[in-house]
Order: C-alpha cells, then sequence, then structure tokens
C-alpha cells in the first residue's frame, strides 16, 4: 500500500528549505524515483531536490532529520539492483548537479571530485596530466563517481587494476549519528597513499549504497596513464562452457590481462541487429582479452592468452591487428545490456564464483535457462568470475515474469553453492536482500545491523536497501 502524501510536510520541508526548489512535479517525480533495475519495486516520494551545494545537501538532511522524512541519494540512475528507488513519502536527494572536479594533483597523483562526475569525464581530465583512473563500468559514459562509490563499481579493467574501493583514499559525507546531528558533514580517509589512523570508515562508506550517509566529496587515487596501446586478443568457442574452460586456463597459467570479457551470441546479435558494428555474431561464446603490459612483454603476453584459449579448445583464436575492430568488439561488450533492453523486460544478475568455477557457474546457466524455459544471455568480467546472466522476457507476459524470478533465484543458489556471492558490482540494493540472507550468517547480518543503527539511529539513509527487513532478528 502506498502512504498518502501529506501537503504539510510537503509545506513544512519547503519552509525548512527556502530557494531550494523542490520538485513535487508527479511527472519529474516519475523520472527521478527509481534506476535502470525494471524489476524493483518503486515507492511514491514526496518531494526532490537536486543538490547545488554540499551545505544544501547537509540542510536537507537536517531538515529531512527533523520532518522524519527518509532520504533517498540518486545519482544518473543507472544501477541495476534498485538501490536508488524511491521509498513512499521520501525526499530524493539528486547529486548530479554536484559535478566539479575540484582538483587534479599530478605531482600526488589524486583528484577530488564531487559525486555527480561523470566516470568519463574525469578519464578524460586527468588524461590530460598524464594520468589515468582505473576503474570503468560499462555505463562509465553515464554513470557517475558518486554512484560508482555506493556501489564499489567495478569494471572491464578491475581484473588487473581493481575496482572503485581500490582508488577512494578519502570523502566528504553528510551523516547523522555519534558524528554529530543530522546535516553534520564529516571528512573520512586522508591525501596520503598509506594510513591506518583508526577504523576505515572510508571503506565502510564504500559500497553502502547510501544507507550510512550522503557522500559529497571523493578523494581518488590516481595511476599515470598507460604507455601503449592495448593489444586485442580474440577468442571464439562452441559454447559457454568451452569459454569457461578458456578463462579457468588463462588463470591457472599465471596470466593477469587488463580484461577478460565474455559475450554470448545472443548477446552479440542484439548490438549487432542495434548497431551494426560489423561483429561477426555467429560464435556461440567469444572471449576478448585486452593486454597493456609495455612493449615487448605485452606481446609476449597477448600470444600466451591467445595460446590459452586454442589449448582451451578454441574454435579460432588471434591477436587483433586492426584497432577499429578492436574498439567495435570492445564496444559490443559495453553495448550488450541496452541491446537487450530493446528486445524486452530484462533481469539482470550479477553473481560472482572463484575463477577455477567459472565453466561450472556457465554450466549452471544453461541448465537453469533451460529447465525454466527462460530465455538467458550472458555477459561477464569473466577473468575475476563476475557474471551477468541477463533474463530477457516477453512484455506483459506474467507466466515468463515468474519463471524468470525462478531462474534469478536459482542462479544466485548456484554461485553460492559454488563459493561465490550475490553480487559482484552492482550492490544489492532491492533485488538481491533475499540472497544476501543467504549468503550470510545470522550473527554477520546483526553486524551490519549494528552498524547500520549506530551511523543512522532513525533509519533515515535509504531504508529498506541492502538489509532491509531481516527476519532473523527483530531491530530494536
Amino acid at each position: 500500500m502506498r502512504c498518502v502524501i501529506s501537503l504539510s510536510t510537503i509545506d513544512d520541508l519547503a519552509k525548512a528549505l527556502p530557494d531550494s526548489g523542490l520538485i513535487t512535479d508527479p511527472d519529474v517525480l516519475a523520472g527521478l524515483g527509481h534506476d535502470e533495475a525494471e524489476w524493483a519495486p518503486v515507492g511514491a516520494p514526496l518531494a526532490a531536490l537536486r543538490a547545488r551545494s554540499a551545505d544544501e545537501v547537509s540542510r536537507a538532511v537536517a531538515a529531512c532529520a527533523d520532518l522524519g522524512v527518509p532520504v533517498v541519494p540518486r545519482g544518473a540512475g543507472t544501477g541495476l539492483s534498485g538501490g536508488a528507488n524511491a521509498v513512499d513519502g521520501c525526499l530524493v536527494l539528486d547529486l548530479s548537479k554536484l559535478n566539479a572536479i575540484v582538483e587534479i594533483d599530478p605531482e600526488n597523483m589524486l583528484a577530488v571530485v564531487q559525486p555527480g562526475v561523470v566516470n568519463d569525464d574525469l578519464k578524460a581530465a586527468v588524461a590530460e596530466h598524464g594520468l589515468w583512473y582505473p576503474p570503468d563500468p560499462a555505463s562509465a559514459p553515464w554513470s557517475t563517481i558518486g554512484g560508482n562509490v555506493a556501489t564499489n563499481a567495478g569494471g572491464l579493467c578491475c581484473l588487473k587494476y581493481g575496482v572503485t574501493r581500490d582508488y577512494v583514499l578519502g570523502m566528504e559525507v553528510v551523516v547523522g549519528g555519534p558524528g554529530g546531528e543530522y546535516g553534520t558533514r564529516l571528512r573520512l580517509g586522508r591525501r596520503t597513499t598509506k594510513g591506518v589512523a583508526g577504523y576505515d570508515l572510508t571503506g565502510l562508506f564504500v559500497g553502502s549504497e547510501g544507507t550510512l550517509g550522503v557522500v559529497t566529496e571523493v578523494t581518488l587515487r590516481l595511476r599515470p596513464a598507460r604507455r601503449d596501446a592495448p593489444r586485442t586478443v580474440v577468442g571464439s568457442f562452441s559454447g559457454l562452457v568451452e569459454a569457461g574452460r578458456a578463462v579457468a586456463l588463462v588463470t591457472a597459467r599465471g596470466l593477469v590481462p587488463a580484461a577478460l570479457e565474455l559475450l554470448d551470441r545472443t548477446c552479440l546479435e542484439a548490438v549487432e541487429d542495434w548497431k551494426h558494428l560489423g561483429v561477426d555474431p555467429s560464435a556461440e561464446a567469444m572471449l576478448l582479452a585486452s593486454v597493456d603490459s609495455p612493449g615487448a612483454a605485452g606481446d609476449e603476453e597477448a600470444e600466451a592468452v591467445a595460446a590459452a584459449f586454442r589449448d582451451a579448445g578454441a574454435l579460432w583464436a588471434e591477436r587483433s591487428s586492426d584497432p577499429v575492430e578492436a574498439e567495435a568488439l570492445f564496444s559490443a561488450r559495453r553495448l550488450a545490456y541496452p541491446a537487450l533492453e530493446r528486445l524486452g523486460p530484462v533481469l539482470t544478475e550479477d553473481v560472482c564464483v572463484p575463477r577455477s568455477a567459472v565453466p561450472a557457474m556457465l554450466g549452471k546457466v544453461e541448465e537453469i535457462g533451460r529447465r525454466h524455459g527462460v530465455g538467458i544471455a550472458t555477459i561477464a568480467h569473466a577473468g575475476d568470475g563476475n557474471l551477468h546472466p541477463l533474463l530477457i522476457t516477453p512484455p506483459g507476459d506474467a507466466a515468463a515474469r515468474a519463471a524468470a524470478q525462478a531462474a534469478f533465484d536459482d542462479l544466485i543458489a548456484a554461485a553460492l553453492a559454488l563459493g561465490g556471492t550475490v553480487t559482484g558490482e552492482h550492490g544489492i540494493g532491492l533485488l538481491k536482500r533475499a540472497g544476501m540472507q543467504q549468503e550470510m550468517p545470522v550473527g554477520v547480518r546483526a553486524m551490519q545491523r549494528a552498524v547500520k543503527d549506530a551511523l543512522d539511529p532513525l533509519g533515515l539513509f535509504n531504508p529498506g536497501k541492502v538489509i532491509g527487513a531481516d527476519p532473523a532478528f527483530t531491530r530494536p
């Protein structure tokens, strides 16, 4: 049941936030009230605010605490787990206008940015200083640093270079609880390369999906720009499991390409039908590897990856000598999700398994799809075991939707049985709460609830997400 929006509460919020331009138009709220997780529930927000400064965020949080209005932060809305979805009676706090690159420090190889900075825009800005920001989710042209921090986003290069958490040195947050009254601005972390002063509160906020406070500024570690153009190695396989065996062999031989991505035939066909990139969609599965070691070592590594593909049974495996072709292939990987969205509602998985278990998990994907009669397209950051099976259903088909949900649950169970986790980079949000309860023992979940209650005693920040209502214990 949806709550009835109180006009008096809206008036009180407007009085507490004069000149803030509260948004109450139902059509605008509908657009701001959800991310791209089509299957996640969405509540009815009270209002939205496009924050223009950290001070405005602070005042908004303080006012919401006084009025008992939940706060749901959002960035570009590219999330795939419902983490930015509105709850009934909330204020949607849109941070996309906080998009300034505050500082680039080439000498210390760091950048300070506001949360609304788009990932690719940051990459372009630091490249002018001979620097590189490696985390590169497929949504990098649109997703924001704040959202990347909220979900600890990874991307194509995370196999070799790590995920967002590996690059966050510090941040400014608006909090409540023991750090001060709601609306208090605090700085966490540091600007130094090393530091172990107290608990790692910065790391705690990375991946917290806006449930502990609102991030208003981030200090990021950078790397020197890569000197050589990456080499691309392509392998074609007769099936998903065969491609998975090649991934396992690459790992077993100690090879660490910058990226090792998988696309199945359904993904390739969807992208080619949409964008006409000239990619051959005839393979049942394709692996794309990017090798960026400098000089002759990179050439040798690229050949070693191709050899691993062949030894694992590839139909063919070659190093691409055409940079245009290589770019088209990786463009196909990045465009796979939006291409599949054109075919019907997509329920997106984000399981991660040990790399040695990739072949077994890919076999489970095929078996679960057949058993439930559900079409599953698979893309993956295969090199680190992070698989994204995409369950596609015809629009308006309730029976197909129920079958897809059952398959979704079985995929989670299969990943956990193989020693994996329910989410590698999309976050828990709303879609994975039941899976998180399966993955974590009761005691661990109780610790997580204790952290939430300590830092957000009013339950103000993004309520219901991540932890949700856990049947194993009752909140005091």
